[in-house]
């Protein structure tokens, strides 16, 4: 027969697969000989099967009933026995701890008539009814399905009767009074009695434990957790012991630390003559554990010890629950606890410094994510009211300006002196000099990789997008809430992009020390020290170099300052808005050689003061400066506006204006289908004449200006979107011939590598033949996400995402995290094909993926030699990819 059941001495912490989180820490500490309840555990094969069956497994109850003898052979009691029951507990426990399953049913065990011999037995008729009570109360809500809004509100009618301010004011008749009105709500509610037999209750509650695995709320909590929906939960029944006997009773829960800031010394909350899940549930007041060492000062000490031997025992801040009865300390649970991110890196570099954990195993313990949410500043949120409306956080952060509907009044605004929220139904490349005027960009379409999102990342701007609930009206310069609330122009609204929010007025904000730190190298005291130190560790054990992606100097000076090593993605587009765009406009709109001659002209000196800036800025370290890679229709008029214009024109009976005409005809010579696979990347180079030996030229002329300056330039040439082999060699060609031209004029030898981005399938396919011509290679995760999945990001995020999310196709966006499986499998062949024709060939990505800590952890273990990210990021990813070299060290010593 196959056994579905262990007693907490049978097991331990190393079977939290079998017997879940909570019994296997329940037998590591009965282990410990530490005070513990006895009990036992049925696994999670047992859920597992019964998920698959629907039917009890074989054999389960009958092992139940065997553990269960031999608590009730220690106990000296049966359960259910009439004149001295036994009463156990019955708990949910999965591997991981799980918000949304079952909640605890207490006091199984207990029905009309046994409740009468708790009763005399504990000389305390009242703990006996509200014993019974709880338990009426828990297995009607939690077993049997009734609301539990139902019996809080015959508890509150009662209450009022009785003119009680809480649940102690009640005694032993109102208790018993409380517990015949629950039993007819459950016979109204679901046609069936409370169940008088004390093993039906315990069946029935642990086949609710079994179904509540598939439940609504826990099935919605493993997908934002990621945890697998195969793993079934254990059962934990145990014999109870009371917190609600008295004065001299009560219940708590405590932690070795801090978990908001990871401050050591015992941390918790107590409350006198309470049961179960009274301390979180706040039906009462608790006190501090202070006040408990005042109250109970040998329950207070022999907590302080078990704390402490738990704490050295795990290596880890513990969350432990604990039970007095009549002055005798009971330990209920205990697990690693829960943290915020500042209590994270703290209590890491603390064991550390107290020599319990080695400094990789802290490094181990914090992550890029955590980082991220201390780099950013943060709303009082005891200052907040009801949101405006709330979206997608985007960009975490929290920010504070006047609403604007367009980019020229953000720009207007910001160069007065103004902060500004930049407010759109959805932002593109014109957005640009909009986003980077303002504080925040809040957009009611599009999702954590729209447009918005990805560039507001970049720049390290707070961002909130599709907040369905707002109606944006960039003509009437306003938004209207779903409640009809309607906000103009002018009107200061706050952001919160770590959870989403939009609120009116201005909410504090709060400064990130862990910021100024990253600025000015400041260091202090607490959780900015142990950040330091982390980064500080991260930087000698990895592998992966940190580049940047950056596109102004500004960028790159703020990149370094973070610890970027360099440049791996320069986007030159980002230097063909504003003034310039007319320049471009020119290029296009050229009837002859001449004409467009003129334009590339025009442009080359602009082009080599951008490059001469961002050389300088990162002198001495590689800049990977990408050759121009959108469609060019992307800088000509909106079509719409265009036509528009024209047709009005004609409408007055006036002649157009020659350019107008002019750019609508190239608008629509221009215009594709699908602009994403069209005229753009290297196949601009080789139909536009003229483009690509500017660019180049000006990358050469940047390096020469650079090199006479005393500096140490170091410029990389990347062509996009290359899909063969010979699309490189012609225009590696083109640009050897424009770096020997400019070495010849200026006397100054030009060396810049040619390379390509890998962001087609084929590219990755194909690799092999195009290292033939590259000299490196950098993924464009984006667009390689894109087309393997074929999806168009800004189009299908709105569309069917957050349904793929919700029926488990996707179990993350893969344009946040790397599709290992289909993405990621191009990459390997790619990187091993690569290097089997060029041995050493450098290797790196420039998606979005390259700040994503679980991406980064996958490109060091693919054999990556960097990643490159947005400058904000570069910290985050720093981290990662320590911790990645760290978790591979420590899987080669096993």
């Amino acid at each position: 027969m196959v056994r579905y059941v262990y007693d907490f001495s049978e097991g331990g912490r190393d079977l939290a697969g079998l017997l879940g989180g909570k019994g296997a820490n329940l037998a590591e500490m009965t282990r410990l000989g530490l005070p513990v309840p006895p009990g036992f555990v049925v696994s999670t094969e047992a859920c597992r099967v019964f998920l698959a069956t629907g039917a009890e497994p074989d054999g389960m109850f009958e092992q139940i009933s065997r553990h269960l003898t031999a608590v009730e052979s220690d106990a000296g009691r049966r359960l259910g026995q009439p004149d001295d029951p036994l009463l156990v507990s019955v708990r949910s426990g999965a591997r991981f701890s799980m918000p949304g399953m079952m909640e605890t049913v207490l006091d199984i065990g207990l029905n009309d008539e046994s409740v009468l011999g708790l009763a005399e037995v504990s000389g305390n008729a009242r703990f006996a009814w509200d014993s019974y009570r709880r338990l009426v109360q828990m297995f009607g809500s939690t077993v049997m399905g009734v609301d539990g809004a139902l019996f809080d509100r015959i508890m509150t009618g009662l209450k009022e009767r009785r003119g009680a301010r809480d649940d102690l004011r009640l005694d032993a008749e109102d208790l018993a009074e409380l517990v015949q009105a629950y039993q007819r709500l459950i016979l109204e509610e679901t046609g069936d009695h409370f169940p008088q037999s004390p093993a039906e209750q315990l069946r029935r509650a642990v086949l609710a434990v079994f179904r509540s695995w598939n439940g609504e709320r826990a099935r919605l909590y493993r997908r934002r957790e990621h945890i697998p929906d195969d793993l079934g939960t254990a059962v934990t029944v145990q014999r109870m012991v009371y917190g609600n006997l008295g004065p001299d009773s009560g219940s708590g829960v405590a932690f070795t630390r801090d978990p908001a800031t990871g401050r050591p010394g015992l941390y918790g909350d107590y409350l006198p003559n309470a049961q179960g899940e009274d301390v979180v549930a706040g039906i009462r007041n608790t006190v501090t554990l202070a006040d408990l060492e005042r109250l109970d000062p040998h329950s207070y000490r022999r907590l302080r010890d078990h704390t402490r031997t738990l704490e050295l025992h795990y290596r880890d801040l513990c969350d432990i629950e604990f039970t007095i009865e009549r002055g005798t300390l009971w330990m209920l649970q205990t697990r690693v606890g829960k943290r915020t991110a500042e209590a994270a890196f703290t209590i890491a570099a603390e064991l550390a410094y107290e020599g319990v954990i080695t400094r990789e195993e802290g490094l181990a313990r914090v992550s890029g994510d955590g980082l991220a949410r201390l780099m950013f500043p943060r709303f009082d949120t005891s200052a907040t009211g009801d949101p405006l409306a709330r979206g997608i956080p985007a960009a975490p952060g929290a920010a504070v300006g006047t609403a604007v509907f367009d980019s020229a009044e953000a720009v207007r605004r910001a160069a007065a002196g103004e902060q500004v929220v930049l407010v759109r139904q959805e932002t593109t490349p014109d957005d640009l000099p909009g986003m980077v005027a303002a504080q925040a960009v809040l957009t009611s379409r599009g999702g954590k990789t729209s447009h918005a999102a990805v560039v507001a990342r970049g720049m390290g701007k707070v961002c909130v997008c599709g907040a369905e609930g707002l109606s944006v009206d960039p003509a009437g310069r306003c938004f209207t809430t779903r409640d009809g609330t309607v906000v103009e122009e002018g009107a200061v609204i706050s952001v919160d992009g770590s959870a989403g929010a939009v609120y009116a007025g201005e909410v504090p904000l709060a400064d990130s020390a862990v910021m100024r730190y990253l600025e000015t190298g400041e260091r202090s005291a607490g959780v900015v020290d142990a950040v330091a130190g982390a980064l500080e560790l991260a930087d000698g054990l990895r592998r992966l170099k940190v580049l940047a992606n950056a596109d102004t100097p500004e960028d790159a000076v703020r990149a370094r300052r973070f610890g970027a090593q360099g440049i791996g993605l320069c986007r030159t587009e980002h230097m063909f808005l504003g003034e310039r765009r007319k320049l471009v406009e020119e290029m296009i709109l050229a009837r002859d050689d001449e004409a467009r001659d003129r334009a590339l002209d025009a442009l080359l000196p602009l082009q080599r003061q951008d490059f001469t800036g961002i050389l300088q800025a990162m002198d001495g370290l590689p800049v990977t400066i990408r050759l121009l890679d959108p469609p060019l229709h992307e800088f000509l008029p909106d079509h719409t506006e265009l036509a528009v214009r024209v047709a009005a024109a004609r409408a007055r009976g006036e002649r157009p204006e020659s350019r107008d005409t002019e750019l609508l005809d190239a608008v629509r010579r221009m215009r594709e289908e699908n602009p994403m696979l069209g005229l753009r990347g290297v196949r601009l180079a080789l139909v536009v004449p003229g483009l690509v030996a500017m660019q180049v030229r000006a990358i050469a002329q940047a390096v020469v200006e650079r090199t006479r300056a005393g500096g140490a330039p170091r410029a990389e040439i990347m062509v996009p979107l290359v899909g063969d082999v010979t699309e490189l060699r012609l225009v590696r060609e083109q640009a050897e011939q424009v770096l020997a031209e400019v070495s010849d004029e200026s006397g100054v030898p030009v060396r810049c590598p040619i390379g390509t981005m890998i962001e087609l399938p084929r590219a990755a396919l194909t690799a092999g033949r195009i290292a033939e011509v590259a000299e490196f290679f950098s993924f464009g995760t984006n667009d390689l996400t894109q087309t393997t999945w074929g999806f168009s990001r800004d189009d299908v995020e709105a569309a069917f995402f957050s349904a793929y999310l919700d029926k488990g196709v996707f179990g993350t966006s893969p344009f946040e995290t790397i599709d290992r499986e289909g993405v990621g499998r191009l990459v390997g062949i790619a990187v091993a094909e690569g290097r089997a024709t060029r041995p050493g060939l450098q290797i790196g990505v420039c998606g979005e993926h390259g700040g994503d800590p679980d991406s980064v952890r996958f490109f060091h273990s693919a054999g990556l030699d960097y990643v490159s990210c947005s400058p904000f990021r570069v910290p985050v990813a720093r981290l990662e990819a320590g911790r990645a070299a760290c978790a591979e060290t420590k899987s080669d010593t096993r």
